[in-house]
């Protein structure tokens, strides 16, 4: 089995990504969460274009990848998880978990430090929230992220199909917790202790501060709730949120070259001014995790 996923990694990565790219977008047009704010034709050439750069960035710069590594650490016996007595389907499980804690913790901190929230708030500039923004990231910060992440493989240990298992998993769950879908409030209630939905992490896109300094989890949404960023709902409902960061309104903000050049725009705070928060009072901007202490109103 291991030896198939490997051997046909690029076509799973692509079937995957254009599978679900195209049925999320099918099922949110049908069952749409919240109204467009901006037509498709105004976001989803930037959105998908920064794909195609992403992609070819990291062939050009990194064409190992982090499954590649994997490999290599697995003949030579690099990292924690070779050199313990584990059973092959434990590790794997070990090496997936331990993973997407890792993707957690890199996420809070590109919210924490000034200078990675210049890169990750392209993502969250977007005035919509559907499934092409699973994949707006900044070129940047996708180099910055896989240099993160090979690092955390070689130190693990990880078997290269758990790592290739966890990347398409990953890049699937992105899409679905980021499409504009409605599901029904009784299922969300109960997938969400099993996987990321897409209204516990809009919550995450909200313009209110100490909402987006919540729901880090892209995957799992475990790590949320253990060490206290879960947030259940948006003090507006999801109807009456707003999605995105104040000081980038502007709809020509979604051109593929504006978000190229966006973290180099003013400073690295949230805005210049600083949001607001749920209580009414000004954040300074410094990406500090902020939860909200206020139980939040029923769903929308």
């Amino acid at each position: 089995m291991s030896r198939f996923l490997l051997g046909h990694a690029p076509a799973i990565r692509l079937g995957v990504f254009a599978g679900l790219l195209l049925l999320m977008a099918v099922l949110e047009a049908r069952a749409p969460r919240r109204p467009r704010l901006l037509p498709r034709r105004a976001r989803w050439p930037g959105n998908l274009g920064i794909v195609a750069i992403n992609t070819a960035a990291l062939r050009l710069l990194i064409p190992l990848g982090a499954v590649g590594l994997a490999a290599i650490g697995e003949r030579r016996g690099w990292g924690l998880l070779n050199h313990l007595p584990l059973a092959p389907w434990l590790r794997a499980l070990a090496a997936f978990m331990l993973l997407d804690l890792a993707i957690y913790l890199q996420h809070v901190m590109f919210h924490a430090v000034p200078a990675l929230w210049r890169l990750h708030r392209m993502h969250h500039a977007d005035l919509d929230f559907d499934v092409t923004t699973g994949a707006r990231f900044h070129p940047g910060e996708i180099l910055l992220s896989m240099g993160i992440k090979l690092g955390v493989v070689a130190a693990l240990g990880a078997p290269a199909a758990a790592v290739l298992v966890f990347e398409v998993a990953l890049n699937g769950t992105a899409m679905f917790n980021h499409a504009n879908l409605r599901l029904p409030l009784g299922l969300d209630r109960a997938l969400r202790w099993i996987v990321v939905t897409p209204d516990m992490h809009r919550v995450h896109h909200s313009v209110v501060v100490a909402e987006t300094n919540s729901n880090f989890g892209f995957n799992l949404p475990w790590w949320d709730r253990l060490l206290g960023t879960y947030r259940a709902q948006p003090a507006a409902g999801h109807l009456g949120m707003t999605i995105g960061i104040d000081r980038f309104r502007d709809p020509g903000a979604s051109r593929l070259d504006r978000m190229l050049l966006q973290p180099f725009a003013g400073s690295g705070q949230r805005d210049e001014g600083g949001q607001r928060d749920a209580g009414g009072q000004r954040d300074g901007g410094r990406g500090s995790v902020a939860i909200a202490q206020s139980p939040p109103p029923p769903p929308r």
